[in-house]
């Protein structure tokens, strides 16, 4: 009796010993993710949140014209570049996905999902991922999580993304983040977050394939701060936009542009002062005078660049009205 019970737990120690010698030693992302394609614009995204710092820099993968990758669980960045190197050179998601784990001694371990230009996906969840574990997919996204409080988290990823078809790319992978959230997400709670949005198509300027590229590092609640930065980043368009009416002479158009701006965000300083800007240059003195001195008020330092920008052209006022734009 005293023998067998040395061999059985000889074989347990043996075999814990194993376990360890195969769990890899890649850096954890225990999370909740989604890839997806936006059927009309053909923009494809990763959003992720994680209790672990920096989560978008491990997990989210994406090039313009080829697709998105996000690997997690223990975090195999190579699957990464090595999954969207295979899609580029023709492979399916599939097949990509079969490659990358057909070799990995640590693929029980893994969580993988591929998503290509044509909406086509693949994923992984390996048997040894913490539960709880599990995916869903479909035509243009899949859901995926481990270590998750409970076993509602994916159906609630899925179902967020199915019935916010009305809403742009960003807004709807926000929107699969706050349901999983809503279900308890992370079982040891939130840190990071990321969205990482490409376009469907490369050019010949790839620094400017991507869309979207935002990442909350470490916050107490990373979800709505991704969610706050979307917000920013949609207020910014406006302001963009203004300036291309700007440079064609549509002034009320531009103005248009940016007092939508305005609305979203009514502190900030950085709208409200080019906006003033582009009053003065299109002769609207008074109103531009108006709005510097809140300004101002808030942070002399406007005051300094508005002396500055007339010599490099951006600002085109006489010297009288300059002394009104600054005094």
């Amino acid at each position: 009796m005293k023998k067998s019970f040395i061999i059985i737990l000889i074989s347990l120690l043996n075999y814990n010993l194993f376990a360890q010698l195969n769990k890899p030693t890649d850096p954890l992302a225990h999370t909740y993710s989604i890839v997806a394609r936006d059927a009309e614009t053909g923009e494809m995204a990763v959003a992720v949140q994680s209790h672990w710092f920096s989560v978008g820099t491990a997990v989210s993968w994406g090039e313009a014209g080829v697709g998105v990758v996000a690997t997690q669980s223990f975090t195999n960045k190579s699957f990464g570049i090595r999954g969207l190197a295979m899609l580029k050179a023709g492979l399916s998601p599939q097949e990509a996905l079969d490659s990358l784990l057909n070799n990995d001694e640590g693929k029980a371990f893994r969580q993988v999902a591929i998503l290509d230009v044509k909406g086509r996906v693949a994923t992984h969840t390996g048997a040894k991922c913490i539960d709880e574990a599990g995916h869903a997919n479909g035509d243009n996204f899949s859901v995926q999580a481990n270590m998750m409080l409970n076993d509602t988290v994916v159906p609630a990823m899925e179902k967020a993304w199915k019935d916010n078809g009305d809403l742009a790319l960003a807004e709807r992978m926000v929107k699969v983040l706050e349901a999983a959230q809503a279900q308890g997400g992370d079982i040891r709670g939130k840190q990071s977050a990321a969205l990482l949005i490409v376009k469907p198509e490369a050019s010949d300027e790839p620094w400017n394939d991507r869309v979207l590229d935002l990442r909350v590092d470490d916050h107490e609640n990373p979800v709505k701060e991704l969610n706050r930065l979307v917000k920013v980043y949609r207020a910014y368009q406006h302001m963009n936009q203004g300036d291309l009416y700007v440079e064609k002479a549509q002034m009320q158009e531009a103005m248009n542009e940016y007092n939508a701006a305005m609305e979203m965000f009514p502190k900030n300083l950085e709208m409200q002062y080019w906006t003033a800007i582009t009053l003065a240059n299109d002769g609207k003195t008074d109103k531009a005078v108006e709005m510097l001195q809140k300004i101002y008020a808030e942070d002399s330092n406007w005051r300094e660049l508005t002396k500055r920008l007339p010599e490099v052209g951006l600002l085109e006022v006489s010297e009288k009205e300059l002394k009104r734009l600054t005094k």
